[in-house]
């Protein structure tokens, strides 16, 4: 009997090791919840290229979705020699990945034109994630055509999500590329889309695309913007009363929310809406896009650390080296460790626990 007790508790040590090698490492994960595919190989560009020279004699052309000629290998090597590589030079474990935003181009041409852009863009994710499953989780666009229907959105995130296995989708508040033609975020329009998002529990992370606009700079003005605006049409809205559930991610740190959040809380206060964190911080998160120390800094000081996610946007918008501090501005991971004021749980949850909180469908 001795030898059985012996064996039971050799099971047990050895049950309860392996849960602590598991809890350590899950700990240790970091997760980057915001990253695009702007490294296609050069048949992707060459589809969208195709499809806009024959919107120019005709714009009314009905597309069909077609094929993109890609292998493996090419795939494999155009995420090896970027995505991946920086994965293992700045110490992050996954990243939630969805196609490039400023190509979602969801102005150009007529309703079939996004369609089958977005398809194919979707397919491409899928590709990704699967020929690397432990490095990337996919997260769609969708063919969001100036005032059109939201129905085909709702179709594409059920696709994906049911079929392929999505963990989440951009959402773009102004498909018309600057001209804000749509619906606000807090119209009626949405409710479909958001009962669907609920039903599915998926989170939408606001995602504009490129400037149409003279007076607008893509990846700067517009996107920052953008994400104010967003976060506005949600304040004013009804839209968590009536979805209480529902997850949004405001990214590229929140746009200028943070840095203005007494002037929101007064506005908000103001026009008797409430107590302002109350009113959105249960389904509202910021990313950690922001590309320098004072920035994040900022961003952790003023909005409570559960709305914050890991991300680096990379490879995105700026690619640069900071001569100020010999890194990559994008080295987001960076500022997170070099922020003195939270404690090391409140930077796991961060890096990993609060994105597992917001995308659900995540499998680590």
């Amino acid at each position: 009997m001795i030898w059985m007790r012996l064996a039971v508790s050799a099971v047990l040590i050895h049950v309860i090791a392996t849960s602590k090698n598991l809890s350590d490492k899950d700990e240790m994960m970091i997760i980057d919840c915001h990253g695009h595919y702007t490294t296609t190989p050069p048949a992707v560009e060459a589809y969208r290229n195709a499809q806009k020279e024959i919107l120019k004699t005709n714009p009314d052309h009905i597309f069909e979705k077609g094929e993109i000629i890609l292998s493996d290998d090419e795939i494999r090597l155009s995420i090896e020699q970027n995505q991946l590589k920086m994965q293992q030079e700045r110490g992050t474990d996954i990243t939630i990945f969805s196609p490039r935003a400023s190509w979602m181009g969801h102005h150009v041409g007529n309703a079939s034109t996004s369609q089958a852009w977005t398809e194919q863009q979707n397919d491409l994710i899928k590709r990704v994630c699967t020929l690397f499953p432990d490095n990337f989780a996919p997260v769609c666009q969708l063919p969001q055509s100036p005032e059109t229907s939201i129905d085909a959105s709702i179709n594409e995130l059920e696709r994906c999500v049911n079929q392929m296995g999505f963990i989440g989708c951009n959402l773009n508040p102004d498909p018309s590329g600057g001209f804000w033609k749509d619906a606000r975020l807090g119209d009626k329009y949405w409710y479909p889309f958001y009962e669907k998002m609920v039903e599915l529990d998926v989170p939408a992370m606001i995602h504009v695309s490129g400037a149409c606009h003279h007076s607008l700079d893509t990846t700067s003005s517009y996107y920052l913007g953008a994400d104010t605006t967003a976060f506005v049409h949600l304040m004013f809205s009804e839209v968590f009363a009536d979805f209480p559930t529902l997850k949004i991610i405001i990214p590229h740190g929140g746009g200028a929310v943070p840095y203005h959040w007494g002037r929101f809380r007064g506005i908000a206060q103001d026009k008797g809406l409430g107590d302002l964190d109350e009113r959105v911080l249960n389904n509202i998160y910021f990313d950690t896009c922001v590309y320098h120390q004072d920035g994040i800094d900022l961003l952790l000081d003023v909005i409570p650390t559960k709305n914050i996610l890991f991300a680096s946007e990379m490879i995105g918008a700026v690619r640069g080296i900071d001569p100020r501090t010999g890194h990559y501005y994008d080295d987001t991971k960076r500022y997170i460790d070099g922020n003195t004021a939270l404690n090391a749980e409140e930077k796991t949850a961060i890096f990993s626990g609060n994105v597992k909180k917001v995308f659900p469908r995540l499998k680590i």
